[in-house]
């Protein structure tokens, strides 16, 4: 293969080769079911998204899983205030993420599981490392994890456990050997709810997030998979802890683990004490899916990640020049010949690491010769290069309208009225209709076929 990735793990760029030839296992850490989506989930998914579309269009077979987080401090939290069940927080949020992200057109995994389905492989799991010396139960029911015991804790961070232990501190009677011991099963609080509670050799209780993903993500890819990824938070420790566990059992575990770059707004970091965060739904009203998909493909995966509606404004005028390419000259229907130059060169800027400026730079250059040349041939090409990253694939003219459909019918009475005072011979009166909508960012296209839209 051609494709060369980022490997956190190594930190540098590999040549991707995967344990099976032409097929590829990917898990990617999902979302804590406990509210709506917000911008940062968006980035991740985005990545992980397109990763997963260019893997596919390599010619691969993928195994996509992307699990669910359904039981956790917050979500019993937040059930418990609403007065609902665990499994109804968890499902109303699991749909309301499922909309979201089909709104800006991200593809479903082929896998997602939920953590409280897998409660028993998680258990089986956490015995194994019990008989392995690496897990140890403490008064009051916990089981941890002793990190010092397993060679190698910090490969991924890159720092070493004296390192990552500087500045720790043990917590009072928490029974801990070491600060940076982790909990593999937490034990139940007479104060929480049964269904935040299952029963276990070593006490009723539920698991900790960490032994989650590895349990779900070998019982479904097996012990050695290709792909493991998330956001560069989850580096450390929820991705270093995963390997400790999952290697401390015997598993190789992950080949290949890719991080996608931090989001900021306004070039600060998302935060809701700072005023400054924003629920995927949130920006929808002000935006549509496939500017804020486009948006979020204009920059690299791994590269942190400014979020502004300034920025969402010029990803708008950007896709807007796009599609009038595609609205002017009709796309012919075809199959993507890769070593066509245009298509080459989206290809060469993929293969390296998932470049997506570049190929979007690929994407106006074609745009640019279709504008030229009025060929349907090349129109097909941009249109068919773009949908491998999932956009460019609306009708044109619905996209160039946009807007809700309030506006599109009051816009089709003012061009109902103009058509009328012109029909009067009051000019006058028709030009004033055009300045009105003008005003408004709408352009006129009057045609044989009648008068048509966009927005300017």
């Amino acid at each position: 293969m051609s494709l060369r990735v980022h490997n956190s793990l190594s930190r540098t760029l590999e040549d991707f080769q995967p344990l099976v030839p032409g097929q590829v296992r990917m898990y990617v850490c999902g979302i804590t079911v406990y509210d709506l989506c917000h911008m940062g989930h968006l980035r991740m998914n985005m990545a992980f998204d397109v990763i997963y579309r260019w893997l596919r269009a390599s010619g691969l077979r993928v195994t996509y899983v992307r699990n669910i987080t359904d039981i956790d401090d917050k979500i019993i939290k937040r059930a418990v205030e609403r007065g609902i069940s665990i499994r109804q927080l968890t499902q109303e949020m699991s749909d309301a993420m499922h909309q979201d992200f089909a709104a800006v057109g991200l593809l479903r995994p082929d896998h997602e599981p939920r953590a409280t389905d897998y409660v028993p492989q998680m258990l089986s799991l956490i015995e194994r490392l019990e008989e392995r010396g690496l897990a140890y139960r403490v008064d009051g029911g916990d089981v941890n994890y002793a990190v010092r015991k397993f060679d190698g804790y910090g490969k991924l961070s890159g720092k070493s456990i004296d390192d990552l232990r500087a500045g720790e501190r043990v917590a009072v009677d928490d029974g801990k050997l070491d600060p940076l011991d982790f909990v593999l099963w937490k034990a139940a609080k007479a104060d929480e709810p049964a269904d935040a509670k299952w029963g276990a050799p070593f006490g009723e209780g539920r698991p900790g997030w960490h032994i989650e993903c590895s349990a779900m993500s070998c019982a479904l890819l097996g012990e050695s998979f290709d792909i493991h990824g998330g956001g560069t938070d989850l580096q450390f420790p929820h991705h270093e802890n995963e390997i400790a566990q999952s290697q401390g059992a015997g598993y190789d575990f992950a080949r290949y683990w890719l991080h996608n770059g931090f989001l900021n707004v306004d070039g600060e970091k998302m935060s809701k004490s700072l005023g400054n965060f924003f629920t995927i739904r949130d920006v929808l009203q002000k935006f549509d899916g496939e500017t804020l998909r486009f948006f979020m493909l204009r920059t690299h995966y791994r590269r942190p990640f400014n979020f502004s509606d300034a920025h969402l404004e010029d990803a708008r005028t950007a896709l807007t020049r796009l599609y009038t390419a595609l609205e002017a000259v009709p796309p012919a229907d075809v199959a993507i010949d890769w070593s066509e130059p245009s298509a080459a060169a989206f290809k060469t800027a993929m293969d390296e690491d998932f470049g997506t400026p570049g190929a979007i730079a690929v994407l106006f250059d074609l745009a640019n010769e279709v504008n030229r040349d009025r060929s349907p041939q090349l129109a097909g090409l941009l249109k068919a290069l773009a949908g491998v990253l999932g956009i460019l694939q609306q009708e044109p003219l619905a996209y160039l309208q946009g807007g809700s459909s309030d506006e599109a019918a009051w816009i089709a009475e003012r061009i109902a009225a103009r058509a009328a005072a012109k029909a009067a011979r009051d000019f006058g009166g028709a030009d004033a209709i055009r300045a009105e909508l003008s005003a408004k960012g709408i352009t006129l296209k009057d045609g044989a076929a009648g008068t048509t839209w966009v927005k300017s």
